[in-house]
This record gives C-alpha cells, sequence and structure tokens, in this order.
C-alpha cells in the first residue's frame, strides 16, 4: 500500500508564500517568519476537528450510496475527502440558497466517475439535494445520476456546474469557465464596484491528465494567464486497470511548470496544508493558473481496499459496515450525519451569506450607476435576445445576387449577430482567415498583444478539442454565447464536446464549420468530407444546418443564438454557390427557420421532388426550371424540418407524392427517410480542382437529370 512522502513543499513554505503575497516559494522568509506563520497558516482546532469529521462522514454517505446501488465509484469520494472539506467549508464563497449567484465560486469534478464525493459535499453544504436523493444514487429519475449532469431537462441538480464523465473535460470547461470570468470581469467591472473576481477549481485524476484535451486546455490557460483558476490533482496514483505507473512515468508538475503554471505538491490529507495551499493559490494573482497536485491514497478509510486499483469501483462494497466503524460512524447507522457537522455547516452557510449580501449591495449600486451596462447584463444572465422572426427582419437583406461561399455571407452575417446579441463571442482553431467567422471591431481576447479579457475574438490555436471544451464552460458559466470555427474535416477532434453539448442542452454554443465538403478540391480526401455532416446529425439534439445561399445563411446563424434547448453545427461552403434569386430573401429566412420548404414550386400537376441542401440546391434549381412539374425542396436541416407540424410537413412532402430524389455531396444514408432515390457520395473523394471532384462523383445538374429520368 502506498505512503505519502517526500512532500515537495511544506506547508510552513506555502503559509509563507500567501502571507507574503509573492508567486514563488522562497525558505528563507518561511523561517524567519515561522512563529507568525504559523499561527495564520494552520486551521484552528475546532475548525480542524469539523472539517476532519465532515470528511468521515462524507466518506460514510459515498460508501452506503454505492452499496445501495451496487454500482459506483469508491475511490475518489473517500480518497479525496479532505480536499472536499476543505473547497466547501473553508475555502470557497457560494450561497446554496442562490446556487446561480453569478459571482459564486466553480466547483468541477472533472473525475466525474467520482461523482458521490459531489452529491456528498453539496447535501452537506445545504444545498437542495436531500439526503433522500443520495439514498437513490444511480436510480431512474433520481437527483444523483452516474456521473454529474449540468441542468437539464432530465436532471436538475443543483450546484452541478458541468455535466463530466470524459476523463480531462472538465479540465478543459474549468479553463472556459475561467476565461468567461474574466470577461465577466473586463466587460461589467468598474472602478468602483467589482461584480466578478471569483475563482474556478477542479478536481481531476490521472486519468484527466492522460487524455490529450486536458495538455491543450493547460497550454491555453497558462497563455492567456488565466490566474483565476486553482486545478486540484486528485494524485492517488491508480488508474483502472493497473497502479498509474504502468503506464505513466513523466513529472507532471515539471510538465505544468513548463506550460507556464504555478506548481505545488501536498499532502492531500492534511487538512493544514490543504486549506494554506488554496488559501496562498487564491491569494497568487501573478498571471499564472495554479496546480495543486494533492498526494491522497484512494479508498482511504476502507483498509482491504485502500491505495490499489480495486479501490477505484465498487469493490470495496462487502467492506463498508467494517470501513464506516473504522472512520467513526456510530454502527449500524446508514447516511449518517451528526449533529455537529449539520451545524458546522450552517455556520459556513451564514459565513458566506454575509459575503453574499455585500456582494448584493456593491451589485444595487453598480445598477444604479451603470443602468445601461446592468441591462445587458440582466439580458446576458437571462439569455434574453429577439426571437427567431424579430431577428431575421431586423438583418438588412443580404442583396446577394452573384454566386458566393456560405462561408462569406457567415462573415457578414456574424457582425449582425454580435450587433443584436451584445454577449456573443466567437473564435476559431487557427483559421479565422479561411472559416471567417471574426467579428469585426470586437477585439481579440486574451493577454498580451493586442488582447484584453474584452475581446470578442477567441484565438484557441490549433487545439478544435480543447476549443470545444472551452466553449462548453463558457457555456456552462452562464453569460456569454460562444461559437468556435475550424474546417468540417476536423470535426472528429471535437466531436466528444459536441455531444456532451447536446446531451447538457447548451444552447450557448454553436459551431462553425466550413469547408464542407468534396467541392474543396485541391487539398484531397483528408479535407474533405463525405461522412461528417451526416455523422453530426445523428447526435441527438444537435440541429446541423448547411444552408444553400447568402439568405439561407442568415437563417441559420439566428438559429444558432435564438435557440435554447441545444447548440447548433453551422455548415458552409468553401466554394461559391448561385443564389436563389427567384425566391424573395424573407421567404427564404422563413423557410430555412423552419428547416425544410419548397424553394421553387411546380407549375404543373407534381410530377417529382428534389430534396437538396446547401451546395446541391442549386443543381436542383437549374434541373426544375426545364421541367414544370418538379418541386425543389431545400432542407437545410433535416432535425428542424422534423419538428415541425404534420400539417406543414405534408404541405412540403405531401405523403402521396412518393416520386422523390435527394441529392447531397455527402453519404447517402440519411436521406433516404425523404426520398426513393438518393444521388450521394458514398466514397472518399480525391484531389484535383473542386468543380472537377463534383463532376466525377455526380454532383452536377446534369447527372441529377438523368437519374430522374431513369425514375
Amino acid at each position: 500500500k502506498r505512503k505519502i512522502i517526500n512532500m515537495k513543499f511544506s506547508m510552513l513554505a506555502i503559509a509563507a508564500t500567501f502571507l507574503a503575497g509573492v508567486s514563488g516559494f522562497s525558505v528563507a522568509p518561511a523561517v524567519a517568519r515561522q512563529s507568525s506563520v504559523l499561527m495564520g497558516a494552520a486551521v484552528d482546532v475546532d475548525t480542524k476537528a469539523a472539517l476532519a469529521t465532515a470528511a468521515n462522514e462524507a466518506r460514510g454517505l459515498a460508501m452506503d450510496s454505492i452499496a445501495a446501488a451496487a454500482s459506483g465509484h469508491m475511490g475518489l469520494p473517500l480518497g479525496a475527502a479532505e480536499i472536499g472539506a476543505t473547497l466547501y467549508g473553508s475555502e470557497m464563497s457560494y450561497n446554496p440558497d442562490d446556487p446561480k449567484w453569478i459571482n459564486r465560486d466553480r466547483f468541477i469534478l472533472s473525475a466525474g466517475h467520482g461523482s458521490m464525493f459531489l452529491y456528498s459535499w453539496l447535501n452537506l453544504a445545504g444545498f437542495d439535494l436531500p439526503i433522500d436523493e443520495l439514498k437513490q444514487f444511480r436510480q431512474h429519475h433520481s437527483m444523483t445520476p452516474g456521473h454529474p449532469e449540468f441542468p437539464n431537462s432530465e436532471h436538475n441538480t443543483p450546484g452541478i456546474e458541468s455535466t463530466t464523465g470524459p476523463l480531462g473535460q472538465g479540465v478543459a470547461n474549468a479553463v472556459g469557465m475561467a476565461a468567461s470570468e474574466k470577461m465577466a470581469g473586463a466587460t461589467y467591472n468598474t472602478d468602483d464596484h467589482t461584480l466578478f473576481d471569483h475563482h474556478i477549481y477542479v478536481l481531476a485524476g490521472d486519468g484527466c491528465f492522460q487524455e490529450g484535451v486536458t495538455s491543450e486546455a493547460a497550454c491555453f490557460a497558462a497563455h492567456e494567464k488565466l490566474d483565476n483558476l486553482i486545478v486540484l490533482y486528485d494524485a492517488n496514483e491508480v488508474t483502472l486497470d493497473k497502479m498509474a505507473e504502468y503506464t505513466q512515468s513523466e513529472d507532471i508538475l515539471k510538465r505544468y511548470e513548463a506550460y507556464g503554471w504555478e506548481v505545488y505538491d501536498i499532502d492531500g490529507h492534511d487538512l493544514d496544508s490543504v486549506q494554506a495551499t488554496i488559501a496562498a493559490a487564491k491569494a497568487s494573482n501573478n498571471g499564472k493558473p495554479k496546480f495543486v497536485k494533492c498526494n491522497t491514497i484512494i479508498g482511504k478509510g476502507m483498509e482491504e481496499t485502500e491505495g490499489t486499483n480495486a479501490a477505484h469501483g465498487e469493490a470495496g462494497v462487502p467492506y463498508v459496515d467494517k470501513a464506516k466503524l473504522s472512520i467513526g460512524i456510530p454502527e449500524g447507522e446508514k447516511w449518517y450525519v451528526s449533529e455537529g457537522t449539520r451545524d458546522f455547516f450552517e455556520d459556513v452557510k451564514a459565513k458566506n451569506k454575509v459575503t453574499y449580501d455585500e456582494w448584493q449591495s456593491t451589485f444595487k449600486a453598480w445598477g444604479k450607476a451603470n443602468p445601461e451596462l446592468a441591462t445587458q447584463l440582466d439580458n446576458a444572465i437571462n439569455d434574453n435576445v429577439p426571437s427567431a422572426a424579430e431577428m431575421i427582419k431586423t438583418i438588412d437583406a443580404t442583396g446577394a445576387t452573384d454566386a458566393e461561399a456560405t462561408r462569406v455571407s457567415g462573415s457578414k452575417t456574424i457582425n449582425d449577430i454580435a450587433e443584436l446579441v451584445p454577449h456573443y463571442r466567437s473564435g476559431s482553431a487557427d483559421l479565422h482567415g479561411s472559416c471567417r467567422n471574426y467579428i469585426e471591431d470586437g477585439g481579440n481576447f486574451g493577454a498580451g498583444f493586442d488582447k484584453s479579457y474584452a475581446g470578442k475574438n477567441f484565438y484557441f490555436g490549433i487545439r478544435e478539442h480543447a476549443m470545444g471544451s472551452i466553449l462548453n464552460g463558457i457555456a456552462y458559466h452562464g453569460l456569454f454565447k460562444a461559437s468556435g470555427s475550424t474546417f468540417l474535416v476536423f470535426v472528429d477532434y471535437l466531436r466528444p464536446t459536441v455531444r456532451v453539448a447536446a446531451l447538457a442542452e447548451l444552447g450557448a454554443v454553436s459551431y462553425i464549420f466550413t469547408h464542407d465538403s468534396i467541392g474543396v478540391g485541391e487539398d484531397g480526401p483528408t479535407h474533405q468530407p463525405v461522412e461528417t455532416v451526416s455523422g453530426l446529425r445523428v447526435i441527438p439534439n444537435l440541429d446541423v444546418y448547411r444552408p444553400a445561399d447568402a439568405e439561407e445563411t442568415v437563417a441559420a446563424m439566428v438559429h444558432s443564438v435564438t435557440r435554447k434547448d441545444g447548440p447548433t453545427a453551422l455548415i458552409f461552403s468553401r466554394q461559391n454557390l448561385n443564389q436563389n434569386v427567384d425566391m424573395d430573401y424573407m421567404e427564404r429566412r422563413e423557410g430555412a427557420l423552419k428547416g425544410g420548404y419548397i424553394a421553387k414550386k411546380e407549375t404543373e400537376d407534381l410530377d417529382v421532388i428534389i430534396i437538396a441542401t446547401g451546395s446541391e440546391v442549386q443543381h436542383a434549381l437549374i434541373v426544375a426550371a426545364d421541367m414544370p412539374g418538379a418541386r425543389v425542396v431545400s432542407m437545410p436541416c433535416t432535425s428542424v424540418y422534423d419538428k415541425q407540424s404534420a400539417e406543414y410537413q405534408e404541405s412540403v412532402l405531401p405523403a402521396k407524392h412518393t416520386k422523390r430524389v435527394a441529392m447531397e455531396a455527402g453519404v447517402s444514408d440519411i436521406w433516404y427517410k425523404y426520398a426513393s432515390k438518393v444521388i450521394g457520395v458514398d466514397r472518399f473523394g480525391f484531389s484535383a480542382p473542386g468543380d472537377i471532384v463534383m463532376e466525377e462523383l455526380g454532383m452536377t445538374p446534369e447527372n441529377l437529370a438523368k437519374e430522374i429520368a431513369s425514375m
């Protein structure tokens, strides 16, 4: 079994740093100020005893809940209990009666499998998570699902700041939250009033730091000097299959120092050390995010499994009763919380309420002094934006008559959106110049060069996975809408984050994916998506828009910022597309907002319906011009169309008219839901000019006409 040895920094040195207000560690000052440091650093005896008791009772709650469910992960809740006690009992600022208070400290459990850690501490801290819900851990319709879920239509557990489970996501989400807090401070704080000055805490394990997304996000956080971020590494040296040494041998502290983080190395079970370190990390405003390696024993308190990979899951269930006795839980008691612990957290709540009330007074005074900013902030908090119907009428007609790439159309519309929605932000994974999603006159976010925290444009670097996670973190933080861009073919680098955004119902997130098909041309099959659009369409609760012209692009972007219950992916072309000038611009916008509409109505008895999307709509219109009995249906978003009334769908695609053909420069399977014949691309492309690739693979008016003639 593992013993915790060789701590890099003593509690004394950490405390000296905290009291001195410096960013590094210096032994001499610590020795010189030994007596005063010890007096200021150590947790007072009564508080320390209360925290230690709470830590053990939190362990008991986790053991009982996991035993009742016969499922779950016991190792982290037992191994990190002192960290939880310090955060919720001493160092974090929060109000359980107002869990959405905008200046609360945020805590994210990146190692989401250890969810009973979070549920136990939320219950102890006084959040509206009753003990009966802990007893229903992992059960249907409970408030305690297997992994933490951000409040949504399925779960509404207060105090959950992020949906976690896929390892590493929580760390990268926390980077997004830290960026959002910096933006909020730069946007709303004034010389006279400070509204935003909170910290973002995240607890993560070995698995989180083995995942590459944390490295991407950590580099971004250090480069943009997000010193309001504190990462607590539950360093128990255990992974699921083996002890961690079997798969890792790096010095993680040196790695994070090299990124530009301030690092600490402590005993994660020593309450004095944990408290002093977190206090020092909070006080260190030196432009460096903080990385605290908390050396812990996984499953601490359960002799049979602690310190081994067996402690990770529910293998300790048979030993629960014995373990609870060993840590002071009364025999026979289940889900036991002492009166002393309840009283202690009532005192914590009262102390935090003082801070909360003082902030409310500041907020009120700020609002009186800054009425316009107050309105803007209220709109941001409540996501008050004009309706889609209002917005498409407010944005002027594009006036586009010449062929134009939808990425170019989008570059114009995004600036209209930014004016109408002041809390909208955008960014790119090193492809602003290609994806064209730059907000003019919005400034650039970050530190150094021409950047500031008030900037509206994010430069994520070539870090697509981190970009997706950071966007989710911004959305979780609750004050800004955000979009990010890259080439469509690279969406698989961030696909896990898109999936989580969809299941977490993050309407504040959208994606701008350009270079949408084999029309990319010369770059070849590595850069020509064929399966990708349909691969996104099958993600539940993700709306995927592939507009056909400039006016449909306006509607698509409007949808992305007015949708409330999930994310939107915008799929834009690299190559120029014809404009449907024979149809009124507002009719195209209104039709696109419904996901599908009649782009050209037949002039004789209906014979064939041509369904197309994106760059293929222009081919359908050309063919239908010579076919009086042909109807063209533009379907930029299948999921939105499918939500329309049965009456509307019947008016667009009458059930009795089954002679239908669909066309898209992508895999064909999804379109058989709407058509009996599909002209698609069910193979990878090749390197050649885009028009040649399109012609060779059948994406032309001539081939469409030929296929219709064969029906």
